[in-house]
């Protein structure tokens, strides 16, 4: 079941409750293997790539137990072995690069196939994380189809400064630095949302970590870790998403969200389009029914820009559903994703809406919104949220429309489907 039918044109209006972040889950389960001691995660949504590191888990001995229903997840790593010669992480998602540091804490050893990936959001290289595992003091054997990480005794801490603030590179970073003996020191650390909630997980675990939120992180590592329970956070993303819908179908979706701090800047880019968002009792939402439409800058002869980079800017992955509502409001606004050189390709989709869209290089896209669209077949890249942007255009034109390839909604959004049918939409997986 990989396309999505629409029948648009319905005002979505009701309550969602979100699901966790799968960009904090992931890292979080790779980091439950440095210790052996048992853990309870509370939340962990049913997605495809949280199954497959469940797998992998099971495969190497450990003890899961999980129940989607209550998103209850129980682990202990108490029995678990690896074999490089015989396991294979998941090439199908980025995340398995996290678990090399947590398997060479315990084993001495992990592999990584060449054809590890994820979302086709252009050339995400892995030399930054081959650079923080050198660091750490482990060798580097590229072979016809794997890198082979080995480290001979502990690994020992050490200071690091990024080329950038790369999410997964700063993970790979803190989970190296639990392990290692001594004192470690990152500057340049990305700082997301979902970054400082991996942080205080391994804070649980007894890992010492200062500068949370911060671009500088100090791990004191080398210590026993624990175990415990831990409950997982709304995903900002999907809070994002929802309020989008509701936006740009007329109508008024509310969303759970239990940290509006993590949403000014997001407000105020909503607010470009003439979307406002209220946060009150712990639940956000917009004005229901206001014509979509492009906030004029003051300066004169310049468009309205959205600008997405590294947190604390406009999250990257987000870019997408403000495309969607580009497309929509009246007005011409400018995107810039400052962080991937192949993640603005599928625009030429919205062509097909009758949009009126303009590439001007593979980073900067420019949107001609407010013309009459009709419903339209299209297809989605292998990205996330550019599924759910052609489905958010589609939801808002009447008639029946066809999001073909949309399975990667399903990476990071569970029930997704049931969802939008609780607050009024007309779709189904085909």
């Amino acid at each position: 079941m990989s396309n999505l039918i629409v029948h648009g044109g319905r005002p979505l209006s009701g309550e969602i409750t979100p699901s966790a972040n799968k960009n904090a889950v992931l890292p979080i389960l790779c980091a439950t293997l440095l210790t052996d001691q048992p853990l309870r995660l509370i939340g962990v949504p049913e997605i495809t790539d949280v199954k497959k590191i469940l797998d992998i888990f099971r495969v190497l001995g450990s003890e899961v137990s999980m129940d989607f229903a209550s998103g209850t997840l129980e682990l202990h790593h108490h029995l678990t072995t690896f074999d490089p010669v015989t396991h294979r992480l998941p090439v199908e998602m980025r995340s398995s690069i996290m678990l090399v540091p947590p398997l060479l804490a315990r084993f001495g050893v992990a592999r990584l196939e060449n054809d590890v990936k994820g979302c086709t959001l252009g050339v995400r290289e892995i030399d930054p994380h081959v650079e923080v595992f050198e660091r750490f003091g482990a060798s580097i054997e590229a072979t016809v189809d794997s890198l082979i990480v080995r480290a001979d005794g502990k690994m020992r801490g050490n200071s690091h400064w990024l080329d950038y603030a790369s999410v997964t590179t700063t993970e790979n970073f803190v989970l190296c630095a639990a392990s290692a003996s001594g004192h470690s020191e990152l500057v340049n650390a990305a700082s997301e949302p979902h970054v400082q909630e991996f942080c205080r997980f391994m804070r649980m675990l007894g890992v010492s970590i200062d500068g949370i939120g911060t671009s500088r992180l100090s791990i004191e590592g080398g210590g026993k870790l624990g175990g415990g329970e831990f409950r997982f956070s709304e995903d900002f993303h999907e809070i994002a998403t929802f309020l989008a819908l509701g936006a740009i179908t007329g109508g008024q979706i509310r969303v759970k969200n239990t940290a509006p701090e993590q949403f000014p800047l997001i407000d105020r880019t909503f607010a470009k389009f003439g979307v406002h968002v209220v946060h009150k009792d712990g639940w956000s939402t917009t004005n229901p029914g206001v014509p979509l439409k492009v906030h004029k800058p003051f300066t004169p002869n310049i468009l309205t820009k959205v600008e997405a980079a590294p947190w604390p800017y406009l999250p990257v992955d987000l870019l997408p559903i403000f495309v969607a509502l580009g497309v929509k409001a009246e007005g011409s606004v400018m995107f810039w994703n400052k962080v991937y050189d192949g993640a603005m390709g599928w625009t030429g989709e919205l062509s097909k809406f009758g949009a009126h869209v303009f590439l001007a290089d593979p980073h900067r896209l420019i949107t001609f919104g407010g013309i009459p669209l009709s419903p339209a077949t299209v297809e989605s890249p292998y990205i996330i949220r550019v599924a759910i942007a052609l489905f958010m255009v589609a939801a808002s034109i009447d008639g029946r429309s066809e999001i073909m390839n949309a399975l990667p909604i399903k990476r990071a959004h569970p029930n997704f489907v049931e969802n939008l049918r609780s607050v009024g939409a007309v779709v189904d997986w085909t």
